[in-house]
Parts: structure tokens; sequence; C-alpha cells
């Protein structure tokens, strides 16, 4: 286990890189809760890392759980494989991170596509979820022909990158990094993004589009809650609304603001999601 010296940014916990038993290096945060609390599995967005997610979120969080955070295949210090990236690999790697780390039961909290990934972990790894808390994400993101083909076109965009020399690969993650830093984004957090493996994150976008839980999601049962940013334009609204009705035991909240409500709105998201994750540990405890 690799410990990290000193974290980039205050109020973020110590973070340190594991090995996952035949599946590779992660980097994983972790702050402890009260004794015997529950575990949160913190689940970033596309594109993000698990540091640029939460950061905002992990003092309030750790109140009442144990909070631990993981970066994502080829996000950030996520695993680095030379398979194509399968959201179902995501949910197997945020299985064996709590293996590893002696966690036997846990709450998922997924943010766009991490709710896609907090999905799969409650369906392929179900006795181990005590409930899920998915915010800015849905059932299903492409459906309409021009969602699909946008999509679509990562895959393509993944296939050219796998045969792109590696002077170029260099220079499109410069350019990404230069257009982020144009955004005015902290160095630190312009950082991260430069260190993404930009195959899997294209790949990534591609298997977005492809996922659909609509058939199955109805069928499982545990205590959830769904966290809608009703000003989104990454993940629609309806699609939000759409994805709490076809789970059976939900409760749903509400912040009014978009896909970045999470840092852009940090004193309205938090507190709506300690309230989300304190609601399905109440109802999971029952």
């Amino acid at each position: 286990m690799i410990r990290e010296s000193v974290a980039p940014l205050a109020g973020l916990p110590p973070g340190f890189e594991i090995d996952l038993p035949g599946r590779g290096r992660i980097f994983v945060r972790e702050k402890s809760g009260p004794m015997g609390a529950p575990t949160l599995l913190l689940l970033h967005g596309w594109t993000a890392t698990s540091d640029l997610n939460w950061f905002t979120c992990f003092d309030a969080l750790s109140e009442h759980f144990r909070v631990v955070a993981m970066d994502m295949r080829g996000h950030g210090r996520g695993i680095r494989t030379k398979s194509s990236f399968k959201l179902e690999d995501c949910a197997d790697d945020a299985a064996a991170v709590a293996d590893v780390l002696g966690i036997s039961t846990f709450i998922p909290v997924g943010y766009s596509m991490g709710g896609a990934v907090a999905q799969l972990l409650w369906g392929r790894h179900e006795l181990r979820v005590r409930g899920i808390v998915l915010c800015s994400t849905a059932s299903h993101f492409a459906e309409k022909r021009e969602e699909k083909l946008s999509f679509f076109g990562l895959t393509g965009l993944a296939a050219l990158s796998r045969l792109t020399p590696p002077q170029a690969r260099t220079w499109i993650t410069d350019q990404l990094y230069l257009q982020r830093k144009s955004e005015g984004l902290a160095d630190w957090a312009v950082q991260q993004i430069a260190s993404h493996d930009w195959r899997h994150i294209l790949e990534a976008g591609s298997a977005i589009g492809n996922f659909d839980s609509r058939d199955w999601l109805p069928r499982l049962e545990a205590p959830a809650a769904v966290v809608i940013t009703t000003q989104d334009n990454v993940v629609a609204a309806e699609r939000q609304t759409e994805l709490y009705q076809i789970i059976n035991d939900v409760e749903v909240f509400e912040v009014h603001g978009g896909h970045n409500a999470v840092f852009a709105m940090k004193e309205f998201f938090v507190p709506t999601l300690v309230e989300a994750c304190l609601s399905v540990h109440y109802r999971s405890s029952r």
C-alpha cells in the first residue's frame, strides 16, 4: 500500500494506492466516521476523479459514515489496462476495493457515470449493497437518434486512439489540459484531468451511451435515494425523474442547480446529499 504524503487540497482525507488481486492498482481516499458507522462508497462521474467529484463532501459525510472514494479505470489514478473500458469492470473494482479494505457491506453513492456503476454494483453484488444513492444520473443516457450518434462517435475516437502514436496522444492530452485551464479550474484540478488515459475516457463515454438498466433495475430490492439536479444540461431532469420512477423503495431529493452542483452549489448540494445518505441508512437498518 502506497500512501500519499500530502493531500492536494484542504479537506481531502489521506489517499493511498492499493493492489486489487487480478485487476490492477487503484487510488483510494478514505475518511473514518463514527465507531461502527456504515460505509459509503463514492463513485465519481465521467472525466472526473474522486477528488474532483467529491472534494466538497468528505467532511460532512464523515460525520455520519465511513467514506471511501476511488478513481475509476482510466480516470486519474485509476486502474490502467489494455482491455476496453467496461462499466461492469468498474462495479467489480468497487467490490474488490471493499474486499481489500475489509468492508462487507456498503452504500454506493454514484454521481452521473458513477450512478450507472452504482446500479451495476447493486445488480452484480446485491447481497453486499445495503442501499444506494444516485445523483445527477439516469437509467439510460441515450435514447434519441442524435444522442446515440454522439455516443457512438466516441467509440470511433477510442478505436482511433488505440492506433495513434504516443506523441499524438500526448498532444491531445496537452490540448485538453489547456482547454480546461482556460475554463478557470484550479491547477490541481487541471493536473488531475491531464492524468487521464484518454482512450479509456472515450471508451467510457461510449459505454455510458450503451448503458440501460430499465429491464433489471425494478427487480432489485434495497432502499434508494435519488438526488435530482433540476437545472441539469448534461443529464436532463426528466431522465433523472424516469430513474426514480422505476425503483421500488425510493426517496427523492432535489437541488435546483446544474450538473456541477456538487461543487458549484455545494452549500445546497452537500446537506441534501447527507440527508439522502441518512435516509437510505435509516431505512436499511429497519
